[in-house]
């Protein structure tokens, strides 16, 4: 009973022991950690955007209050953003649904970004790899015969080894835990990085449809112009074959009918162009692209909430993107520093050797070695000095580079909130101007059918609704387009 018992108390001291070298390899494994830690930079965030319209609600409680006091308080922004919306929530039009979709599927920038990602992957896996040992096993059967000669007798020798090796860069200072902060921040730059192409291949294809629908318009517009003014210039012919009018009328008909004649092959190859450039972001070879609703049909809001600027810091996949840039130069830092400390390495063999196979794994053929190595770098010329400064300044650059992308981002929302309010107005301005021309050139036809007027303020008149009308397309397709580009500046797009 006494020697069970002294047994089962030599057994609990050599676990004990175990456990204290585990306890000992895990703490000089794990060691301490240089180089900064990642904090998020401060950042000047206004208050609103530039342009934004306050929100119903405050709109509301400042007609509620006394007008002195409704101008001593600034009006709030509205929380709810555009840039949260889903795609096919923005854009309705069912057969853009599709173009986006299938774009989103065989477009080659995404396909390139999905890769990227997993070339980013698998390199945050090698340098993960660097904080664990490495274990090989390797096996050796080496016959050897020299000749007999003046010096040496014939000889003749046989060697067999199997062997394993055990190899740990203890990473006590953090070095390759820095390394993998860097290329898993690396990773998820990269995955931000493919919902900016996926955000701005939206806002491409959704900007490349309008446009092709406004050059559609342009065209029908054209050739409708181009029927009427031939139905003109026959009524024009036959007034000056009947005396009615002179020569000069009817070559002023003629020019009415060339400058409508003359757009329509341009137009016609600007959309055969614009489907070209479709096809391409679709991921296909040139060809026809289908039509949905026309341009003047398009669906969009009146107004667009913007949002808190503080929001879409979270939301714009370039803002992320650079931030985790700044998270791997700032990791980087630290993988320098560690080069001043001391490299400490552990190091294992073991196996079996013997002239003759068959007593390769009895007797004494076997074998083991375990040793350590600690290497002190004492004169680098200057070199990991330099290194350090390096990273210092490469994370520098990153910071520079994630404030600006962030400036640029407030004014990218600034400038487009105010391009769809006055993309607005000024439709609204040119559909009246547009209504006027009209008006005018059916007034003139009439004033010159009862022989009030020369035919001089026909083309006059006949000119400029024409032109009224190929400029309200355009101005249609620039407040459309504006709203494209506002859904892109505040972060939208990418979600599915």
């Amino acid at each position: 009973m006494l020697l069970r018992f002294r047994n089962r108390l030599r057994w609990k001291g050599t676990n004990v022991k175990r456990l204290a070298t585990i306890a000992m390899l895990m703490l000089v494994a794990t060691g301490c950690t240089v180089g900064p830690n990642y904090k998020r930079p401060t950042v000047d965030v206004p208050g609103g955007y530039r342009g934004a319209a306050p929100s119903s609600e405050a709109a509301r409680s400042d007609k509620e209050q006394p007008s002195a006091v409704a101008a001593a308080q600034p009006p709030q922004p509205a929380t709810q953003s555009l840039g949260d919306e889903k795609w096919w929530e923005v854009f309705k039009d069912p057969q853009l649904q599709d173009l986006i979709r299938t774009a989103l599927k065989n477009n080659y920038d995404v396909q390139i970004a999905a890769a990227r990602i997993l070339k980013a992957q698998a390199q945050l896996g090698i340098t993960r790899a660097d904080q664990l040992p490495t274990i090989n096993a390797g096996a050796t059967a080496i016959n050897f015969q020299a000749p007999q000669n003046k010096f040496t007798p014939n000889t003749e020798s046989d060697v067999n080894a199997v062997g394993a090796s055990f190899n740990w860069q203890l990473d006590f200072w953090g070095k390759y835990r820095r390394a993998t902060e860097a290329a898993r921040a690396n990773l998820v730059a990269t995955c931000y990085a493919r919902e900016y192409v996926i955000s701005t291949l939206v806002s491409d294809v959704a900007a490349s449809y309008f446009q092709l629908r406004a050059l559609d318009l342009q065209l029908e517009i054209s050739r409708r112009t181009l029927a009427a003014r031939k139905e003109s210039l026959k009524l024009t012919q036959t007034l000056v074959s009947g005396g009615a009018t002179n020569m000069l009328d009817q070559r002023q008909a003629e020019q009415l009918v060339a400058a409508a004649a003359e757009n329509i092959p341009d137009l016609e190859r600007r959309i055969q162009q614009q489907e070209n450039y479709i096809s391409t972001l679709l991921g296909n070879n040139p060809g026809p692209i289908a039509r949905g609703l026309p341009l003047i049909e398009q669906p969009h809001p009146p107004e667009v909430p913007a949002g808190l600027p503080s929001s879409l810091l979270e939301r714009r996949p370039d803002i992320r993107e650079a931030e985790e840039q700044l998270v791997a130069a700032n990791a980087q830092i630290g993988v320098a520093k560690a080069a001043y400390y001391p490299n400490i390495s552990l190091t294992a063999n073991a196996g079996y050797a013997s002239s003759a196979l068959t007593s390769l794994f009895t007797g004494p053929a076997g074998w083991w070695a375990f040793g350590g190595t600690l290497t002190q770098p004492i004169f680098e010329g200057g070199r990991i000095k330099s290194g350090v400064k390096y990273t210092e300044a490469q994370k520098q650059e990153f910071l520079l580079m994630y404030q600006k992308t962030i400036q640029e981002a407030f004014r990218g929302v600034s400038d487009s909130l105010v391009a769809y309010q006055k993309d607005r107005e000024f439709l609204e301005y040119h559909e009246q101007l547009t209504a006027a021309a009209q008006d005018s050139a059916r007034l003139s036809e009439v004033r010159y059918g009862g022989g009030r007027a020369s035919y001089l303020e026909v083309l006059t008149n006949e000119t400029n609704y024409f032109n009224a009308e190929l400029g309200l397309a355009q101005a249609r397709l620039n407040e459309l387009l504006a709203l494209v580009e506002l859904y892109r500046n505040l972060g939208g797009g990418w979600q599915s």
